[in-house]
């Protein structure tokens, strides 16, 4: 574990048409993540967005 873990636990996560996850950033809230994602979202691309939570392992939930 790792202090950005501790302090930056929440992820944006955006999967393009071809199934493809990236990692878009990280941030200390979840308001803060859900807010970017949104935004992104918002564009009209075909990627979608979505907000994750790291856990102390720093492994995100989406396993």
């Amino acid at each position: 574990m790792n202090d950005s873990t501790i302090t930056l636990p929440w992820l944006v996560v955006r999967q393009d048409d071809n199934g493809n996850r990236y990692r878009v950033g990280r941030y200390a809230t979840r308001a803060e993540a859900q807010k970017i994602a949104d935004s992104l979202d918002s564009r009209g691309h075909k990627q979608l967005y979505w907000v994750e939570r790291i856990d102390r392992n720093g492994d995100s939930g989406d396993h």
